[in-house]
């Protein structure tokens, strides 16, 4: 899990594709996107996953304008190509991830 201070260095300065997961602890979508995320993790090398709890980071959160989670933030060479909001299937977000590697 990320905060405000690593975000630059972890996110912003990496070079190739870095998914963002913007989540908070009590939101049961975001619990249910986790799982997947990990998995897509595992199974695709050139994807750096990393989670932000918005609860703990909303400065962070809203100077991207993250106003409904989970919203995952797609980087690629410290800037932002997409972002997806909501619940999305593993397929989707495979595919999603692939077509920006």
């Amino acid at each position: 899990m990320l905060d405000t201070a690593d975000f630059e260095k972890e996110v912003m300065a990496e070079k190739g594709l870095v998914l963002v997961d913007f989540y908070a602890d009590w939101c049961m979508p975001c619990k249910m996107l986790s799982p997947i995320l990990e998995e897509l993790s595992e199974e695709i090398d050139d994807v750096k996953i990393v989670k932000v709890n918005t609860d703990k980071n909303q400065e962070l959160a809203s100077s991207f304008g993250i106003m409904s989670i989970p919203t995952l933030l797609f980087v690629k060479d410290g800037k932002v190509i997409d972002t997806m909001v909501g619940m999305r299937p593993k397929e989707e977000l495979e595919r999603v991830i692939k077509s920006y590697i």
